[in-house]
């Protein structure tokens, strides 16, 4: 008999409560505020989003956080094809404003609107404590980033320096724009789908059980990406759903020849490579110990 019923994985493919969401988006709207409302930064090029769970609406009750893109639209960072050169494209120099300039600034506007006990400067994000009228904030400081072809367009993303050296590249709003696709084509079970195994993931460290700890709530939402919608659409329970999806990417991680495409939700890197801190053995090992948790 499975570990649980059908009724509690279906309450944990929910959303946050309507009093988490109120506390979400008051932390987005004080994020916002502090940037409009700082005197150097508004008058700088910026925009200001929502990303991760929270944005993608994967986030699950009793775990919500969010995450909150800060991107310096003034310049932007490239990539060109090998064969391309900065002057094939009309590039000039990069603005004199750099990026640990702007990470600054953003911090400074924070501190100034939440005070400097309520602010904590990571390696990879900006910090904002929670309270009972905001949930904790991860605010990430970014410049636009361009990906160009060999056309000359470009796909545009995000770009920025971790303190400790190591620079990132994301694409935040094709995450977005592809995760509501996918959700759409499932009869709105990719998200639930994702909920799901994000709470079970909480749910394993809650009750002591030790599993690697690369396999994080990005990575998960990306692997039920790279679960075909049948799976999702064929099946009529929950419990079968959440089997099937565990017993695919379990079989398609065995070996790197089957899962070698997979992406992120963005479409736009690779879900496996050299750089990553999980790998596809990562992943296979993991969803053998869920299943053993799931008693299935």
């Amino acid at each position: 008999m499975a570990k649980y019923s059908e009724d509690t994985f279906t309450s944990w493919t929910k959303p946050p409560s309507k009093s988490v969401q109120t506390r979400l988006e008051t932390s987005e709207r004080m994020v916002r505020e502090a940037i409009s409302e700082d005197k150097k930064l508004s008058k700088e090029s910026t925009e200001t989003f929502g990303q991760g769970s929270y944005a993608n609406d994967t986030n699950v009750r009793l775990n919500s956080d969010i995450d909150i893109n800060v991107r310096y639209t003034g310049g932007f960072y490239y990539d060109l094809p090998i064969e391309k050169t900065k002057e094939d494209f009309g590039l000039t120099t990069p603005s004199s404003y750099s990026y640990s300039e702007f990470k600054d600034d953003v911090e400074t506007a924070l501190v100034n609107k939440f005070g400097r006990d309520q602010v904590k400067r990571n390696d990879k994000c900006i910090t904002i404590k929670g309270t009972a009228q905001r949930v904790q904030t991860d605010v990430v400081p970014t410049w636009d980033y361009r990906r160009y072809s060999a056309d000359g367009s470009y796909v545009l993303g995000s770009k920025f320096k971790a303190d400790s050296g190591t620079w990132i590249v994301n694409f935040p709003k094709q995450h977005i724009e592809n995760g509501i696709k996918k959700n759409t084509n499932t009869q709105r079970r990719f998200k639930r789908l994702t909920r799901l195994h994000r709470k079970l993931r909480y749910k394993m460290k809650d009750d002591g059980v030790s599993f690697n700890g690369n396999i994080t709530s990005f990575l998960l939402e990306c692997l039920v990406w790279n679960v075909p919608n049948r799976i999702m659409n064929d099946y009529d329970t929950w419990t079968d759903r959440l089997k099937q999806s565990i017993i695919y990417i379990h079989e398609q991680t065995k070996e790197e020849s089957t899962c070698k495409e997979w992406g992120e939700v963005s479409e736009l890197l690779y879900l496996f490579h050299s750089g990553r801190k999980w790998s596809r053995a990562d992943v296979n090992e993991y969803m053998v110990q869920l299943w053993k948790y799931l008693e299935f």
